[in-house]
C-alpha cells in the first residue's frame, strides 16, 4: 500500500506518516513535506522518482503527472484498468494526503498580487479530486483533524465504503471552497465584488433542532470560524430562531463602544433597550418598555453578567442571554433556568465579525450587497434643520435612537427619553403607523414618551408624523431628510419647537 503525504500546514503530519509507516505502508512525498519526513526518520520516496520527471518551474509542476494520477485514479476492480495500470508501469496510490497552499492567509497579508497568484495551488486541488472521483479505492484527507480517525479505521480494518464517502465529500468541499474563495477574491479586486458568480461558503458550526418551525431543518454555518470564535454556548442548545435574535441583539448593544448597552429583541426586533451607569440600570430601564414582548426574548448586554444582573433577569423567562463573559455567580444563578441559552464571547465587551457583505434569499436566488454601516459620526454630523437646538441630553438619545432604527426592520420609528427606549414601532407599511403603533405601545405600558427623541431611519414623507410627535410631547427629530416635502416637515417642527436634524443617510432594514 502507498501513501502520497504533499501538505502546506505540516501539523501532525509527522506523526500520520509515522503511523501509516507503522503498519507498513510505503510513503510518498514531496517537497517541504518530504524534507520534514526525511529530517524526522521517516522512510519516504521524493515524487520525482514516481513521476520519472524532475519537479520544474520552481515547483509548479510537480505532481501533474500519469503515474502520479493514474496511480490514483485507475479502479482496482477492473481488469481493463489494472491490466492497463501494469502495461504503463503505473503503481497504485491509495491514500492521499494533501492540504492547500495558504492562499486566504497570503491575500490577508499581502497585496502583491504575483505572490497571490503563486499561492494558487493547482496540483494539489487535482490530486484531491483525483483522489475523491475514486474513493472506492483510494483513502483522501484534506483535514489534519482527521489523521488519527485515519489511522484507527486502518488499524481496525475499518475504512468501509461508508467511512471512504465521508472523506470523499469533505475533500470536494475543500476544493470547492478553496475555488470559490479564489474567485471572489479576484472579483474583489478587480470588479467591485460583484462578478458573473457569487460564492457564499460556511462551515457547519451546529446543526439547529429545527428551522423556523418543527418541520423544516436548520443549521448554522459561519465565516472563516467567526461564530465559534466570537461565541461559546455556555448552556443549552439553541435554535434556528434564537440565533436570528442574537445577531439583531448583538449588532445594536455592540454598537456604542465600552457603554453599559443592553438590549432585548423579540423575532428579531428591539423591544427593550438602555444606556445607563451601570449594566443592571440598563437592563432594568430596557425592560421597562415593552416587558410583555420581553418574556421568551433575548438579551444581549454589552460587560459581565454579574449576580445581581442575572438574579434580576431570572424574574422572567428569556430565551437567550449573550455576554462578553459571566461571573461564576451569575452562572449558578442561571442554571436554575433549564431552558435558557446562555452565549459567552470571552473577553469584556462585545464584539461583532464586521462581514463586509450581506445577503438574502429570494425566490430563485439570493440578492446580494455590501453590509450597512451606521457610522458613529452620522449623528455628530447632521445637519441642523430647525431653528431650536437639542441639549446635550437629547443629542445622546438622538444618536441611540438613531441606531437602534438602523438596526430595526423598516419602516421604524423609535423613541428615546434618558437614553432608554421607550417606544417602538417597526415593520410597518406605512411610518405613519409606524409612529402611532409606538406612542399607541407606550401609552399601554403607561410610559412618558414627553421629552423623548424620535429618530425615523428614512425621510418622514409628510407633516403627519411630526405634528404627531409634537402631541406626544417629543423635543428632537433625527432622520436622513431627501423627501420632495422637507420643508414641510423643517416647518412643522419649527412651529411644534422641535429641534429637528438630517443626517443625509437612510437605513432600510428589510
Amino acid at each position: 500500500m502507498r501513501a502520497l503525504l504533499s501538505v502546506s500546514d505540516k501539523s501532525g503530519i509527522v506523526e500520520f506518516a509515522q503511523g501509516l509507516e507503522k503498519m507498513g505502508w510505503e510513503i510518498i512525498s514531496t517537497g517541504g513535506t518530504f524534507k520534514k519526513l526525511s529530517q524526522a526518520g521517516v522512510k519516504v520516496i521524493e515524487i520525482d522518482e514516481v513521476t520519472k520527471f524532475p519537479e520544474c518551474f520552481e515547483g509548479r509542476v510537480k505532481t501533474l503527472n500519469p503515474y502520479v494520477h493514474g496511480g490514483i485514479l485507475h479502479k482496482r476492480g477492473d481488469e481493463a484498468h489494472v491490466a492497463q495500470a501494469k502495461e504503463l508501469g503505473v503503481e497504485g496510490i491509495d491514500l492521499v494526503c494533501v492540504n492547500l497552499y495558504p492562499f486566504k492567509e497570503t491575500i490577508e497579508r499581502t497585496e502583491d498580487f504575483d505572490e497571490i497568484i503563486e499561492n494558487i495551488d493547482i496540483g494539489g486541488p487535482t490530486m484531491v479530486r483525483s483522489a475523491a472521483k475514486n474513493f472506492n479505492d483510494v483513502l483522501i484527507i484534506t483535514d489534519s483533524n482527521d489523521y488519527d480517525v485515519v489511522l484507527e479505521a486502518l488499524e481496525k480494518n475499518e475504512d468501509s465504503l461508508e467511512f471512504r464517502r465521508g472523506l470523499m465529500i469533505k475533500a470536494f468541499e475543500h476544493t470547492a471552497s478553496y475555488d470559490s474563495m479564489i474567485a471572489n477574491y479576484m472579483n474583489k479586486r478587480f470588479n467591485n465584488g460583484f462578478g458573473e458568480y457569487q460564492f457564499i461558503t460556511g462551515k457547519k458550526a451546529f446543526q439547529t433542532r429545527y428551522g423556523e418551525n418543527p418541520h423544516q431543518d436548520g443549521a448554522l454555518y459561519e465565516f472563516d470560524n467567526h461564530f465559534t470564535k466570537n461565541f461559546k454556548q455556555l448552556k443549552g442548545e439553541a435554535s434556528f430562531n434564537n440565533i436570528n435574535d442574537v445577531n439583531g441583539a448583538l449588532k445594536i448593544a455592540s454598537s456604542f463602544g465600552d457603554a453599559n448597552a443592553v438590549c432585548i429583541v423579540k423575532h428579531g426586533n428591539p423591544c427593550g433597550f438602555a444606556l445607563k451607569d451601570t449594566l443592571f440600570e440598563s437592563y432594568t430601564e430596557a425592560l421597562k418598555c415593552d416587558p410583555v414582548s420581553a418574556f421568551g426574548g433575548v438579551v444581549a448586554v454589552n460587560g459581565i453578567v454579574d449576580k445581581e444582573l442575572a438574579t434580576k433577569m431570572n424574574e422572567i423567562f428569556l430565551e437567550v442571554v449573550m455576554a462578553p463573559d459571566f461571573t461564576d455567580e451569575a452562572l449558578e444563578v442561571f442554571e436554575k433556568k433549564k431552558r435558557l441559552k446562555l452565549f459567552s464571547q470571552g473577553g469584556t465587551k462585545l464584539v461583532m465579525s464586521k462581514d463586509s457583505h450581506d445577503f438574502k434569499h429570494v425566490d430563485g436566488g439570493f440578492v446580494y450587497q455590501n453590509s450597512d454601516c451606521i457610522c458613529d459620526n452620522e449623528v455628530h454630523n447632521a445637519h441642523k434643520k430647525s431653528e431650536l437646538t437639542a441639549s446635550e441630553q437629547e443629542m445622546k438619545d438622538l444618536e441611540i435612537a438613531w441606531k437602534v432604527a438602523g438596526l430595526t426592520k423598516s419602516n421604524c420609528v423609535v423613541y428615546v427619553k434618558d437614553s432608554a427606549m421607550v417606544a417602538v414601532g417597526m415593520g410597518m407599511t406605512s411610518r405613519v403607523d409606524a409612529a402611532q403603533c409606538a406612542l399607541k405601545k407606550a401609552k399601554e405600558m403607561g410610559l412618558d414618551v414627553s421629552g423623548a427623541a424620535m429618530a425615523s431611519e428614512a425621510f418622514f414623507p409628510f407633516r403627519d408624523s411630526i405634528d404627531a410627535a409634537a402631541e406626544a410631547g417629543v423635543k428632537a427629530i433625527i432622520e436622513p431628510g431627501g423627501s420632495i416635502r422637507d420643508d414641510e416637515v423643517i416647518e412643522a417642527s419649527n412651529e411644534h419647537g422641535i429641534s429637528l436634524y438630517f443626517t443625509t443617510v437612510r437605513h432600510f432594514l428589510h
